[in-house]
Parts: structure tokens; sequence; C-alpha cells
């Protein structure tokens, strides 16, 4: 009897995974039985299942959703490199598509009841967003430190060479956003979506800029101004809590930056935002836009474990799609940069250092919500790295009758301080 039963559980799996060419893994089940996917290479990973319901969630009702709970449950785990199991599930969602789902929704928002709290106001309110910023970022600083390193930058790096520090990839990009908007000492500078405060340091360590920020994030804010005071440039930088829609005044800031604020932003809000920022810019003023964008081919799937679990209301738009906006509202592009494989990269990291910490940040948070953000970033790796993710940083400005105040040629963006140098001397670990 068990040799049948293991037998039509190996013709099952070899069925579902016929024409799988991916990287070689294994399934365990709760009784020891194990199969594999390749009987000549060794396996990258062995997806664990726990239960039955979760070995029929794999292979008969497979979504972002449905097998996203069961990792966070424990129900389904993964041992062995965890970037790998993304393209069997790639393998399994392309198998369904076109096929009849009934959607599962036995676990669903109520692990927080989010559900509840994001019903009240319209998608991309204000209260709304407040309330979805606040569910995804304010949580300890302490959790966040172990894995983004000292600086402290939740965004994408940039890389000289994959060997490099996060610390110096980190560095690097910060520099990066303030030489390509050519800051100049005394220059009124404004970071929406500021996070903890890095780019405004940053800017006014080593710029001598005024810098101002503003988050949506309680507990960014606090942790924001007490990094301001530790610096000692108090009378220089700044941070407040405030939507980007109640900023006031015209033509009042000499640079503006927005460094992974955007995907908050919403497709139909596009017109109003860059249409502030206009506002707020003087003349020949330069804005620089970092953020994510889905490619235009990508299709939408309904099912999405990030906007469940990880950013409530959140939907990316395309780079056509941002720029088309953005021109609406009269701003010049001036140049588009794409750093897909700087995200990966930089994602790779921090799924690292997530791991390696994994004791200390569950002490932090809930182990559920540790798994949670595990799951989050390697799929967002998994995601760049194929294509269907890209992070563009977007350099525009107001015009001025013909006037630019950009470079001629890019030689003085991709320059290498003194500064820098010492931190590229570093020792290259894998953080």
């Amino acid at each position: 009897m068990a040799d049948s039963v293991q037998a039509r559980r190996a013709a099952a799996l070899a069925r579902v995974f016929r024409d799988y060419h991916g990287p070689a893994f294994s399934i365990r089940l709760w009784d020891g039985w194990q199969w594999s996917s390749s009987d000549d290479e060794r396996p990258r990973c062995t997806i664990s299942i726990a239960t039955p319901d979760a070995l029929t969630t794999l292979i008969a009702r497979p979504n972002e959703v449905t097998l996203g709970e069961a990792y966070i449950h424990g129900d389904l785990d993964v041992e062995g490199d965890i970037f790998s199991v993304f393209e069997v599930a790639e393998h399994l969602f392309n198998r369904t598509k076109g096929l009849k789902q009934r959607t599962l929704e036995r676990l669903g928002s109520a692990a927080y009841g989010l559900g509840q709290r994001l019903k009240h106001g319209a998608v991309n309110s204000k209260r709304r967003d407040r309330l979805s910023i606040a569910y995804h970022y304010d949580l300890p600083a302490e959790f966040f430190e172990p894995w983004l390193g000292p600086t402290m930058v939740y965004s994408c790096a940039y890389f000289r060479n994959p060997g490099d520090s996060l610390e110096a990839a980190q560095t690097r990009k910060l520099d990066l956003i303030c030489r390509k908007l050519g800051l100049q000492p005394g220059e009124r500078f404004l970071d929406i979506g500021c996070g903890w405060g890095s780019l405004l340091l940053h800017a006014a360590k080593r710029w001598q800029v005024r810098a101002e920020g503003i988050t949506l994030s309680e507990q960014q804010a606090e942790v924001g101004r007490h990094r301001i005071a530790q610096s000692g440039v108090e009378d220089c930088c700044s941070v407040g809590l405030m939507d980007y829609r109640d900023l006031k005044g015209t033509e009042t800031y000499d640079k503006i930056a927005s460094v992974g604020m955007f995907e908050h932003v919403g497709r139909r809000n596009l017109p109003r935002y860059f249409g502030i920022v206009k506002r707020l810019l003087r003349p020949g003023g330069l804005f620089l836009n970092h953020g994510i964008a889905r490619s235009a081919t990508l299709p939408i799937r309904d099912s999405s474990f990030i906007r469940r679990y990880v950013f409530p209301d959140g939907r990316l738009v395309s780079i056509s799609e941002t720029i088309a906006a953005a021109e609406s509202q009269g701003f010049e592009i001036r140049d588009v940069e794409n750093l897909r494989e700087h995200y990966e990269l930089t994602l790779r990291k921090w799924v690292d250092g997530l791991e390696k910490n994994a004791d200390a940040l569950i002490q932090r948070v809930s182990r559920l919500k540790y798994r949670i953000w595990l799951l989050y970033a390697a799929g967002c790796a998994a995601a760049f790295q194929r294509g269907d993710l890209a992070v563009h940083q977007v350099l525009m400005s107001r015009p001025d009758h013909g006037k630019s105040r950009v470079s001629l040629t890019r030689e003085k963006w991709y320059a290498q301080d003194h500064s820098q140098q010492s931190l590229d001397r570093q020792p290259q670990t894998s953080d």
C-alpha cells in the first residue's frame, strides 16, 4: 500500500513539473518521503511540505497569495537557496494560466485586520495612504538596522561590482543622486519620503545644503530627527511628518528628490504629484525621481501577496506612464537610468542580512512578520532578475526659458571622490 501511495505521488509530481526547465529542486513531505526534479543535478533547494493541504495548494491552487500564505505560516518551507524556488513558483503559475481557480482567502488579511482599517477612505487618499505607510514602515528601527546596515537606506544601492559592501554601494547611491542634482552649498533641498533621513544627512554634511525631508511614518520621522541631532546638523537639516499633498509655497526649493516613495503615489495621482513638485521648484530647478516600475508587458495579477501583506494599495506603473505624467505637468526629462541589476544585488544583500540575523530580528517582530519580509525581499530579487520589475532614476528640470543647469556630459556624476574611495577600500564582503 505504501509503495502505491508513493508511486502515485511521484507520478503526480512528474506530471506537474514535466516541462520544468529551471534549477533542480526537491520536495519533502510531512512523512519524510522525498522527490527530486532531476536525477542528474544536486537540488538547489528543498521545498518542505508540512501538511496535505499545503501539497494540494502547491499542485492544484498555486498563486502568489496561496503559496505565500503557506510559507509565512510554516505549512511550506524552503531549505537552501531561497532565490531558486521562485523559478519553481513561476512554472506553477504559468502551468495554471487560463484555468478556473477557486480563490483561497482562508488566512487573508485577517492576520492583521488590515482590510478593516483600509476600508475607510478611497485608494491613495491621504488617510488611507497614512495607514498603508504606517503598516509597512512603522516597525522598530532595530528591526531594520541589522540588514540595512549603518546607512539605514531602504532603497536600491549602486554597485561598481557585485562584491561591494552594502554600505559602500548605498553611500555611492546617495552620492550619485547628489551629483545628478548638482547640489551646491547653500541650496535649499527637499527629500519627499525621506525615510530615516539618510539622504538628508548625506546632502547636508557632504554637500552643505539646507536639507528638509517629509515622511508619513511616525517611526521614521522620530529616528530621522534623532540622527540629525546626533550629527549636529539641526541648523540646516529637518524632518517633517507630512503628506506631500500638504506642502505649501511656490518656487521654494532649488533641488528636490524622491527616492523609494513614488511607489505609493498611485496611477491616478501621478499628474497631481508631478504638478506639486513642479510648483515647489524654482525655474531651472532639478527633480530626481527614483522609483520602481513594472514592465509594460507584465500582466497584472489580481492575487498579489505583496499588496496583501507588504504594500497595501500598492500598484506600480511603467516608466512610460511616469514620463508621460511628468511631461504633462511641464517637466523636461533630462536623463533616465535603469538600475534593475543594482536592485537585485541590493535585495540579495538584504536577504543575506535577514537570514543571518533571524534570531535577533524575531525578538523585535513576530516570526510571521519576519517570514513576510524575507519572502518579500527574496521574491522581489527574483522579479528584478527576470525583468518583471525595474527601478529608474529620472532626472527632470523645470524649464527656465531654455536655460539648462544640467552638465553637458555625465562624467561628473560618476566621478569618485576621496571619501567614496575610502569606502571602496573596505574589505569586500557579502554583508
